[in-house]
């Protein structure tokens, strides 16, 4: 049956849903804070670039979209790590035609906002949820330019409005729902890395460029421009904290210590470190995500997460693909759906939580670690081998849509048996032998 829904946020979870339940012939309007960034130029380092991967694409497929996305992606089958000295390092994400890819947060979010405007979707900007009643699927709206407030009733109203939704805070101030939100010890700073003459890329573009520094890290993304979008990860407080970089002199000193390479590409590094804002990251945990069948969440709304995996917005996407798969399922039932998505897909947001903070430690640590490396080696070898018996971790995130909850449970089966195998004698020379691939064949 036909329903008119309200989606409140028009980011990249909204506009994936509303080309979904546009497509099952739903009237849907989309609202969004923010003004329509469709009329703005975009330009490269707007916010952290994203890394597209399996999940995501295949909810882009489902609608149809993904070739369109895939123009304005980079692909990355690595990861180079860069040392204190400017040395590099790398190591394939998987096999071979492996790869994620980094696009543009602002770029998606405007092609995904177009298309869904094309496939029949309103949209309506400086729009800020200031109320609702999410039993009667009412919303009441405060336009920032005006002030001037509309009320809004539909038949279903979708949560897409992130980690500060105002949905999700009338549902849990109304109805007592759970709600955490974890901030961890690190801020985050974004950074740009120009592109060279012409338009080069300064650096390797097919890769995500680290460097690993301990209790901290520099990531970098190509964009299409020749450019690279770079986040400094660092502890609030502290040691080579951002409390002690302040002036010119302090944070010129931290980079030219600790990034040495990293500081030549950026000619403008303390303009920019005063003009973009140092800003902090949290986890974000609520149940039920649904009222009803009248109002649910989706995306970052639900399940915020730190950007350590690379698969926020894969998750949100994924949210989409599998709310349109229980719709299919539950037919006009919405509250049997809304009940089964809640469930279903909370303990991903969970697992995908636990991966999140996981792999931080695993880039920031980790990747400047022989061992790790050769570990991820062994994996690799093994997996190839018997691809019945192990999937990597990493890869089970990012290249195949098992959901985050197994993949969480799986790969701390997989930690376990791997410390074993790394304290065998000598495993440096022991690895390639055909022993230490029988030995792991009896673990699994």
């Amino acid at each position: 049956m036909k329903k008119k829904i309200t989606i409140v946020g028009a980011g990249l979870a909204g506009s994936l849903c509303a080309l979904y339940l546009t497509k099952r012939g739903h009237n849907v309007s989309i609202f969004e804070r923010r003004n329509d960034l469709r009329s703005e130029i975009i330009t490269a380092g707007k916010s952290i670039n994203l890394a597209l991967s399996t999940r995501g694409l295949t909810a882009l497929k489902k609608v149809g979209v993904d070739d369109e996305v895939m123009k304005i992606a980079i692909p990355m089958d690595k990861r180079i790590m860069h040392d204190d000295k400017g040395n590099l390092t790398e190591q394939l994400y998987g096999n071979d035609g492996q790869a994620i890819y980094s696009v543009s947060r602002a770029q998606l979010n405007v092609l995904m906002m177009k298309l869904a405007a094309k496939n029949g979707a309103d949209l309506y900007f400086d729009e800020k949820c200031v109320e609702a009643n999410l039993e009667q699927a009412s919303v009441v709206f405060e336009n920032t330019n005006t002030n001037q407030k509309q009320t809004v009733t539909s038949d279903l109203i979708i949560g897409a409005d992130g980690a500060f939704s105002a949905v999700r805070k009338q549902m849990v101030e109304q109805y007592d729902h759970d709600f955490k939100y974890n901030k961890i010890d690190h801020d985050y700073k974004e950074l740009h890395i120009p592109a060279g003459e012409d338009g080069t890329f300064l650096l390797d573009k097919n890769a995500l460029h680290i460097w690993p520094r301990g209790e901290f890290m520099l990531i970098a993304l190509a964009n299409l421009d020749g450019s690279f979008t770079c986040t400094l990860f660092a502890p609030k407080k502290g040691e080579k904290s951002f409390e002690g970089l302040n002036s010119k002199l302090e944070v010129e000193n931290y980079f030219i210590t600790i990034f040495p390479d990293f500081l030549k590409l950026v000619p403008d590094l303390y303009c920019q470190w005063i003009a973009n804002p140092t800003s902090g990251l949290g986890i974000i945990k609520t149940y039920p995500w649904h009222i009803n069948d009248t109002a649910v969440l989706i995306g970052d709304a639900a399940h915020a997460t730190v950007p350590f995996y690379g698969q926020g917005m894969n998750a949100s996407l994924e949210d989409c693909r599998m709310l349109d798969e229980l719709l299919e399922k539950h037919t006009d039932d919405l509250k049997s759906c809304f009940e089964e998505y809640s469930k279903s897909r909370k303990p991903n947001g969970d697992g995908l939580q636990d991966l999140s903070m996981q792999n931080f430690i695993v880039m920031r640590d980790n990747t400047a670690d022989p061992a790790f490396l050769l570990q991820k080696e062994i994996e690799k070898k093994f997996s190839n081998l018997y691809p019945d018996k192990w999937i990597p971790l990493y890869s089970m995130v990012s290249f195949t849509n098992i959901p985050y909850a197994d993949a969480w449970e799986i790969g701390m089966k997989q930690e376990k048996m791997m410390e074993e195998i790394m304290n065998t004698p000598n495993i440096e020379k022991e690895w390639k032998s055909d022993k230490i691939m029988q030995k792991m064949l009896s673990l699994v």
